[in-house]
């Protein structure tokens, strides 16, 4: 069956599905968004609180660094307080794997070939066998191995792709095949380069991530480039935005990348203009303050929010709720795509508040659906 809007088609890259925990990665299963914690691991009770704003912010996969033997020591009770699965970040020290595979981490981040020999790779293989763990393998152009950068002269996605390779053998030779890989750098065009090479080259899900983005701002336009293009090329089996800020951004700008390609659905997506003069109210404080007020709401739905009628009343008919500018602080308010009632600028957010919320409500009941303006069309 042929779709309605070809333009809007991504044919996703098949690849196997392995299971982190219980969430499914790779295969048909929804792409995840993933983020890692900045507390002190030893510090529990912080690192908890932490976890636990990931996941209100929607957080899939969380991982937890566990670079000491402190570190591990209480691992199994951030691992039991979580709601969704905890991957161990390991560099080096192959017993800090073993440790937290026994503590119920449901995925172990390690590069195999720093992990020592193949003994010791042997080791975290049955240790993740034993304990139902998946592993990440993490190539980054900033660690690469030394006999690469000097077949190479420098990081490049050749070099990657072949430090990839090389760590797949690593755990296959082990019979080892719950694996997952990324090939991050902080070149854009390195990083989608190499992703691009291993996609043709593995059929292993893939972890998404631009390395050292940087800031909030700068980090999510670098991330939404480079994570951006490959999922739209169909590329990704769950994502990283690594960002200088607070892990629960992450997971916000990882969800608003997935939503603008129509990958994921969750909360409230707005429409809102740059506004200008003909503002009927101040956009950009309204908008501020409606993402802040609707953080709460899950269920996927729409708000147009638009400063005057060039283009309000085009966009309101696309979204479940719009709110248009007017004259003399008086505002139109729609309802599923039509014009339905007026409010008055002191009203406005309180009002927009509940519409969103008890739509949400009736959506969550199974009284009402998202709005689609499309969906009759598609029907036909």
């Amino acid at each position: 069956m042929s779709s309605v809007r070809p333009w809007r088609d991504i044919m996703r890259r098949q690849s196997r599905q392995i299971m982190v925990g219980n969430v499914p990665v790779g295969g048909d299963a929804p792409i995840t968004v993933q983020t890692m914690t900045n507390t002190p691991t030893e510090d529990v009770g912080a690192t908890i609180d932490q976890i636990r704003r990931c996941e209100d912010a929607g957080a899939d996969i969380i991982r937890v660094s566990c670079p000491t033997a402190e570190a591990t020591e209480h691992f199994d009770k951030i691992t039991k307080a979580a709601n969704v699965p905890i991957v161990a970040d390991i560099h080096f020290h192959y017993k800090r794997a073993l440790e937290a595979a026994d503590k119920g981490a449901a995925c172990l981040r390690i590069n195999p070939g720093n992990i020592g020999s193949s003994e010791r790779v042997a080791e975290v293989v049955r240790a993740a066998k034993a304990n139902g763990c998946a592993i990440r393998i993490g190539v980054n152009a900033g660690s690469l191995e030394k006999d690469l950068l000097e077949k190479y002269g420098e990081p490049c996605p050749e070099a990657l792709i072949e430090s990839a390779l090389d760590h797949i053998k690593l755990l296959q030779d082990h019979d080892f095949h719950e694996f997952k890989v990324a090939v991050k750098a902080s070149d854009v065009f390195l990083a989608v380069a190499a992703y691009h090479g291993l996609a043709d080259a593995v059929d292993c899900p893939l972890h998404l991530g631009i390395t050292e983005a940087g800031g909030l701002v700068g980090g999510t336009v670098k991330s939404s480039i480079g994570i951006g293009s490959l999922l739209w090329a169909g590329i990704g089996d769950t994502i990283r935005v690594s960002l200088s800020a607070e892990p629960e951004q992450e997971v916000k700008v990882g969800y608003e990348i997935l939503k603008s390609l129509g990958l994921r659905t969750r909360g409230v997506r707005v429409v809102s203009c740059p506004s200008c003069s003909r503002q009927g109210f101040d956009v950009i404080r309204t908008v501020e303050t409606l993402e802040k007020r609707l953080e709460h709401i899950k269920t996927p739905m729409s708000l147009s929010v638009l400063g005057c009628v060039v283009n309000g009343p085009g966009e309101a008919r696309e979204t479940d709720i719009g709110i248009t500018g007017g004259g003399n602080g008086k505002h139109m308010v729609y309802l599923s795509g039509v014009t339905d009632h007026h409010v008055k600028s002191d009203d406005m957010l309180d009002h927009i508040v509940r519409l969103v919320e008890t739509k949400a409500a009736q959506i969550e009941a199974g009284e009402a659906v998202a709005f689609d303006p499309h969906a009759q069309e598609a029907a036909e």
